[in-house]
């Protein structure tokens, strides 16, 4: 797999460092899965940090750390927490293409069944309930469909699971990432051949351009 388009350092030092929301990280998290190059950047800025760590001046700790951590350690250990339900009551999941699989970083998450958003064009809803910015999409076009040209309220991040689509600026295909905001006006075009498969995360909502494409948006809430 050729992947063109990565995440920035931006976004690796903010996963790494735990300042990421939920949708974000999710989204990094999934291109980490299939980019070598960026899981072995992420290292690097991990070591980085760790070093810069080290050689920081040392701070004193307020006068009762001590006393509170030996508390602590005093106190009697929880209740062990409640047995995983079993696999069988696992949530399902929406078909793929096959050849085409459900990213590992998105276990545990709750994925609505396929909605139709137009001809060739079907969407499913990703419930990350500790998202408070912004929706998680994933999004299935079929060959030579588009998106109508919008732009963005705010963070608008894609990472193509399957297909290609060119909005103009670049082409993006397996594994590519993208970011986009309020400065990016564009309309991405599935390619021929295969239907594209993407996952989406949109903060705040796409203005699209047209009345019909506008009402489809507002209605799917996108």
């Amino acid at each position: 797999m050729m992947i063109n388009h990565h995440p920035t350092d931006d976004f690796l030092l903010a996963l790494a460092a735990g300042r990421l929301a939920a949708g974000p990280a999710l989204l990094v998290s999934v291109h980490l899965e299939s980019c070598v190059a960026c899981r072995e950047r992420l290292h690097a800025l991990q070591a980085v940090g760790g070093a810069l760590l080290e050689q920081a001046a040392p701070e004193l700790l307020a006068p009762e750390a001590l006393a509170r951590t030996l508390e602590r350690i005093d106190m009697p250990a929880p209740a062990a927490p409640a047995a995983p339900v079993a696999a069988a009551t696992a949530t399902p999941r929406p078909s793929l293409p096959a050849g085409t699989s459900w990213p590992a970083s998105l276990r545990g998450c709750a994925i609505s069944d396929w909605h139709w958003m137009g001809p060739g064009m079907r969407y499913a809803r990703i419930a990350l309930p500790q998202e408070k910015d912004g929706t998680l999409w994933a999004l299935q076009i079929a060959p030579g469909r588009s998106l109508a040209r919008h732009t963005h309220t705010g963070l608008e991040l894609t990472q193509v699971l399957r297909g290609a689509f060119d909005d103009g600026r670049s082409v993006f295909g397996p594994g590519d990432f993208d970011a986009t905001d309020s400065d990016v006006r564009h309309q991405p075009v599935v390619q021929e051949g295969t239907q594209c498969v993407c996952l989406a995360y949109v903060e705040g909502n796409l203005r699209f351009e047209g009345r019909i494409a506008g009402l489809i948006g507002g209605w799917i809430g996108m």
